[in-house]
């Protein structure tokens, strides 16, 4: 039987007090400094919380446009609306159904907006507050929802159905009217057929008494409001799409199926006054044209000095087959035709005024995309298009790899903006940018923040992230390195990647030394310096590195033996297991039949490259095909420019690349990695096939399978290597002998050995089993002695093990501040000598301990079960964290925050945690979002001062913050949407128009739709929700028809509230005095009969 020590039993008893109960307690031991470490970080530290969204809309239904406020909103097919205004002015907000969004109206100038969703619901969002919150919903139950027009300046909503019915709803209450356009009504008595849905609403410009009203069989309809009856009814024998009014109310123009427009004018309802194809062949004999597309939307906008100009989508001819689609532009007697990128989900022509019985004065037309915003000048020859000023270009190539930079260097920034300044396209409009409502936030935030994307199409894109705001900086295109392939004959080695051969794996970037290394699915290393000069390179530097799996010889090289050859070393056995026959074998690029054998995947170019100013290559590092077997992914790489050192592994091992001396130092099996004294030392096993382990996601980490394709693409979310990890606690002896990949690096400056007293260069190596090594570096000074004398590399075995693999490493002194790698600042590789010397100058490391055998650096190590902290250099385990146990985590980070150091991590069920350091004490952990698809898993991210981010669609990305400070000053960082702005002044009638009449017509609605003319609607129609916004955002509505009206409306609801109130407390007097009424009967009769002395 085991005895226990019961004084160490109370020693790590004491030690675990001081932490939470959750966190294990420290080892036996623990050395007296580290009590010393003063941990500042409590819970309250900490909060969670969506700052801002950046990016295009996914799936965009739908479009509105304020032209007084200039912002632009627009909505998804997931619920989700997004209002832009001027550059860096952006909201998100999602309505809790999720249903898509069919259509949008603006209260112009009134800081509200309507939306209509496909579940038949409208509701009324408050845009005078930073976060919008909506004020009222009305859900329809007996009737669906296909159309909606809210006239200008009108509280009046009008909703037509699918029954071809249109009901009036109050947008300040949000209570329906008794008054219903029925559409047996409004059609001709002799009809025998339904009309179908109502697909358009509006007023006549001049006359607000007449509503107009177009049913999808190709029937409109002019209603007379107030004698309740059609005046006229035009009808044509194609399907309606849309309908668009000449600005003086005497002409409107329908878009039909059959590719046609009609002009009609509103007293000859007989025949249409004009009929065109603007798309169709006309043919010689006077016949119809044929017919064409349907025209999808018509806008008919006029201008006071020349001719009117129509805009329209759709209506080409069906002989255009893959024809991409268009825009046009109808001005006089000239026809523009505009191609676009992507289908068109909505347009909206932008104009001068908002009152719709003025000349319209168009000037710019936007243009939405199902993924891209576009808009228009109308002003200018050719109609070029505005600059867009939103980071609305995340998705322009799929995004495969993210990272977040919080707190980066000063420079950083401006000298990306310099060099991406170059990159810009030209021929946009010389306007400015007419979507500019809103103001900025006042936020306190002045550190600068990079985000970094790496894309399927091998680019990637430095955006500058300060503020809460987005934009891209300078774009970096990986594949210019590369030749590209013309045919299928001449694809070489990249025909085992099914369609993004350069797309980005993974990158390291030192911002300090600006030195940036990236990993291509087709297991490339690209290394990359940054200059501000221009410079042709005769021949790209390349580097061929051999890494199998070898049988023979699985014993374990001599630790001390420094290995520096300039040519590929074969890798030794890493997984014994890995001798399935090869599944691919190819003659395309191979002289013999035989497998495909030392090939790369990718040809690097022969021509002279010419490299801009920005990012420039320095050294391509490929791996090839191995007896036709490709190369495996790169699962984890790192950079050190103080060191002049690239280390990247993958299933079969790790490579050391010195990128100086353009040379390979070591290209070593995972299993050398143990020393052969190591108790977690791996043996040779019989061959034996992988299992894959059970699990909800079951991408194993360990199992890579050879007969899949080992170069593939990371876009695919299905096979993503990237997210190949462990995903059991209690791995079985079949699982154990599956490959083991290095799973992550960490260069710094440490004690490699237990022995060693002085820090030196070394370096973490994680794997996907849960082991930490270390590896002892010995480099050369600087100058001529680190270009002539070789780097000294030897493995000192394993420094700890953790359940799962690991993630994440990093050292603290023995205060606890994070010791970062070290690097050698920035200087320019094409500058002068002299410049060179002087930016040369390497930073110090951190101090040596002044005693011998004090624990002067903690170790910490995060995997996807646990995070452990150890003291250096006696690799004592100081502290333990499960955390957790049913889950495991994705990612993890230690970061600064509030002036400390924690762990910051987020697992596969959602779960948000930190961790304090050293004690591993847990600070948060908020069940934040469950994790719904690859994409999050692969791009989720944490950086300094509670900063986070993810792609939550294939076009945005989401920031979050999980600090508290961030948090409670959010409303102030956030933009402003609402703006007071005067309303333009209504146009001039015009003399003779006054005197003897002809102008604008209006019509009090409230005598017509007000519950006492029309009395009250059926409540089983709709029914009414009130919204979480209530009605305080309402109560600074500015000076305006909807705004006074709503005040007013405010005032009556409080004083009905009050009422309410008075009522209850009234009729709770009433039965207190029912009750003392039928007590006081009920002793007047027990009393009743007794004399006065009886009693």
């Amino acid at each position: 039987m085991k005895k226990f020590n019961i004084r160490k039993v109370l020693d790590g008893l004491t030690a675990a007090s001081s932490s939470s109960p959750s966190s294990a307690a420290a080892q036996p031991g623990t050395p007296k400094e580290n009590d010393a470490v003063q941990e500042t970080l409590q819970s309250e530290n900490f909060q969670l919380c969506k700052t801002v969204r950046h990016g295009f809309p996914y799936q965009p239904s739908s479009m509105a446009f304020d032209p007084v406020q200039k912002i632009l909103a627009v909505g998804t097919q997931t619920g989700a609306l997004r209002l832009f205004g001027r550059a860096g002015v952006e909201c998100y907000c999602q309505h809790e159904s999720g249903a898509a969004v069919i259509q949008l109206q603006f209260l112009i100038n009134e800081g509200a907006l309507v939306s209509v969703l496909t579940d038949d619901s409208i509701h009324l969002w408050n845009l005078r507050q930073k976060i919008p919150a909506i004020l009222h919903s009305l859900k329809f139950n007996r009737e669906r929802i296909t159309y909606c027009h809210l006239p200008f300046q009108s509280k009046w909503l009008y909703i037509g159905t699918e029954r071809g019915n249109i009901h009036i709803v109050n947008v300040e209450s949000f209570t329906l009217s008794g008054y219903v356009i029925m559409w047996n009504k409004a059609i001709e008595l002799s009809t025998k057929t339904h009309p179908g849905p109502v697909v358009h609403i509006s007023d006549n410009p001049m006359d607000e008494g007449k509503l107009l009203i177009g049913f999808e069989c190709g029937v409109v309809v002019l209603w007379d409001l107030k004698s309740k009856k059609a005046d006229y009814r035009y009808n044509y024998d194609e399907a309606i799409h849309s309908v668009a009014w000449h600005h003086e109310g005497k002409q409107f123009v329908c878009s039909h199926s059959d590719g046609t427009l009609t002009t009609w004018n509103i007293r000859a309802p007989a025949k249409a006054a004009q009929i065109i194809t603007p798309h169709g062949k006309q043919p010689k004999d006077g016949k119809k044209p044929e017919p064409c597309k349907p025209i999808l939307k018509v806008e008919y906008k006029t201008t006071r000095a020349g001719d009117p100009f129509m805009v329209l989508s759709g209506g080409l001819s069906y002989d255009t087959v893959g024809r991409r689609a268009c825009l046009t532009v109808m001005h006089g007697k000239s026809t523009t035709v505009l191609e676009m990128d992507y289908p068109i989900v909505d347009f909206l022509t932008l104009c001068e005024t908002p009152y719709p019985n003025d000349f319209q004065e168009p000037y710019a037309v936007v243009v939405l995309l199902e993924k891209d915003l576009v808009v228009i000048d109308l002003g200018q020859i050719g109609y070029p298009i505005y600059e867009n000023p939103y980071p609305l270009t995340i998705h322009e190539s799929p995004v495969t790899c993210c990272e977040y930079f919080a707190d980066c260097p000063a420079g950083l920034i401006p000298a990306l903006y310099s060099v991406g300044t170059r990159q810009k396209r030209q021929g946009y409009s010389k306007k400015e940018w007419p979507i500019s409502g809103g103001n900025w936030g006042q936020g306190t935030q002045s550190y600068p923040e990079i985000i970094i994307t790496g894309h399927a199409d091998g680019s990637i894109k430095f955006w500058d992230a300060s503020a809460l705001m987005l934009q891209v900086l300078y774009k970096l295109k990986t594949a210019k390195v590369f030749e590209r392939a013309r045919g299928k004959e001449e694809k070489s080695g990249a025909d085992i990647v099914e369609e993004d051969p350069f797309a980005i794996q993974t990158l390291s970037w030192c911002p300090e030394s600006r030195m940036l290394c990236v990993a291509g699915v087709s297991a490339h290393v690209i290394v990359y310096r940054f200059s501000k000069q221009e410079v042709t390179t005769e021949d790209v530097q390349l580097l061929e590195v051999r890494m199998q799996c070898d049988f023979s010889d699985v014993d374990s090289p001599d630790p001390g033996g420094d290995q520096t050859p300039t040519l590929p070393t074969p890798g030794a056995s890493s997984s014994p297991q890995e001798s399935e026959p090869p599944t691919q074998t190819s003659t395309g690029s191979n002289p013999s039949d035989g497998p495909r054998d030392n090939i790369p995947c990718l040809q690097v170019r022969s021509s002279p490259l010419k490299q801009s100013p920005g990012y420039q290559v320095e050294l391509v590092v490929q791996l090839v095909w191995v007896s036709g077997e490709p190369p495996q992914p790169i699962t984890s790489l790192a950079i050190n420019s103080s060191y002049g050192l690239v280390v990247f592994g993958n299933s079969n091992g790790l490579a050391v690349v010195d990128y100086l001396q353009k040379t390979l130092l070591l290209n070593m099996g995972t299993s050398e990695l143990y020393s052969p004294s190591d108790p977690y030392q791996r043996q040779p096993h019989s061959p034996r096939k992988a299992r894959q382990p059970s699990g909800a996601l079951c991408d194993s980490n360990d199992g890579a399978n050879p007969s899949e394709d080992r170069c593939k693409s990371p876009t695919s979310d299905a096979k993503d290597n990237s997210f190949t990890r462990s995903r059991s606690s209690s791995v079985t002896s079949i699982e154990r002998e599956t490959r083991e990949a290095i799973s992550s690096f960490h260069f710094c400056e440490s004690f490699p050995r237990k022995t060693d007293t002085l820090v030196s260069p070394c370096l973490l190596v994680g794997t996907t089993q849960g082991s930490v090594m270390t590896v002892a570096l010995s480099v050369p000074p600087g100058g001529d002695q680190r270009l002539q004398q070789s780097v000294g590399i030897s493995s000192c075995g394993t420094l700890v093990r953790l359940k799962g693999g690991i993630l994440t490493m990093a050292l603290l002194d023995s205060t606890a501040t994070l010791l970062p790698p070290v690097y050698e600042p920035w200087y320019d590789p094409n500058a002068s000598d002299e410049e060179k010397e002087k930016s040369r100058r390497r930073r110090p490391a951190s101090p040596p301990s002044s005693q011998e055998g004090q624990e002067s650096q903690f170790a910490v190590l995060c995997s996807e079960k646990q995070a452990k902290v150890v003291a250096m250099p006696s690799q004592t385990r100081l502290y333990k964290h499960n955390i957790t146990e049913t889950s495991f985590v994705l990612r993890a980070d230690v970061v600064l925050m509030a002036g400390a150091n924690c762990i910051a991590c987020f697992c596969a069920n959602g779960h948000i945690m930190t961790l304090s350091l050293p004690s591993l004490r847990p600070l948060i952990d908020i069940n934040y979002l469950p994790l719904t698809d690859m994409r999050i898993a692969r791009t989720f991210c944490f950086s300094n001062l509670g900063q986070a981010l993810y792609l939550t669609s294939p076009t945005e990305i989401q920031r979050i913050t999980y600090s508290q400070e961030t948090c409670d000053n959010l409303q102030e960082m956030l933009s402003e949407l609402f703006t007071p702005v005067e309303t333009p002044e209504a146009p001039n009638r015009g003399f003779f128009k006054g005197l003897f009449g002809g102008g604008a017509q209006s019509l009090d609605r409230e005598d017509l739709f007000g519950e006492t003319a029309a009395g009250k609607a059926s409540r089983s129609l709709a029914q009414h929700i009130p919204g979480p916004g209530s009605m305080e955002g309402m109560k600074g509505a500015a000076s305006g028809v909807v705004g006074d009206l709503a005040r007013a409306r405010i005032a009556l609801d409080e004083r009905g509230q009050k009422l309410g109130e008075l009522e209850e407390r009234s009729a709770a007097m009433m039965a207190s005095a029912d009750s003392f009424s039928k007590h006081a009967h009920d002793m007047m009769l027990k009393y009743k009969d007794k004399k006065w002395y009886q009693l």
